[in-house]
């Protein structure tokens, strides 16, 4: 409890209204960058691993104990979430460039048009 009295008064439609109305014209700053979407440099990044196990696998002779197959399935697993992280990295560079080259905007919000929005909808 405090000793300060409550100077608050109760919200009305009418308090309310006036107050959308002000912000409605406020101008308003935004940033505005490009970011890169992860999922695909991670798959990227997968995919890169799969291609680096397949030439590992290639590289070097057979061996009469373990298959090619195997031999590359295991490469595969063992070099598919060193590729993502790879390419997490990557987005991760992008994402720090995309900050530095960001634009600051300033918006202003319009009022809404109720004659035309409830034409629309008849």
């Amino acid at each position: 409890m405090t000793s300060q009295p409550d100077n608050t008064t109760p919200a009305t439609p009418e308090a309310e209204a006036s107050g959308a109305a002000s912000t409605v014209g406020a101008a308003r700053k935004l940033q505005v960058r490009r970011a890169p979407k992860y999922v695909p440099f991670l798959i990227a990044g997968a995919l890169a691993g799969v291609a680096t196990a397949a030439i590992f696998t290639f590289m070097f002779p057979a061996d009469e104990q373990f298959a090619a197959s195997s031999v590359f399935g295991l490469f595969a697993v063992l070099l598919v979430l060193p590729g993502m992280g790879l390419g997490a990295v990557v987005a991760l560079v992008l994402d720090r460039q995309g900050r530095k080259k960001s634009e600051t905007l300033v918006v202003e919000q319009l009022p809404d048009d109720n004659g035309s929005a409830s034409a629309e909808t008849a």
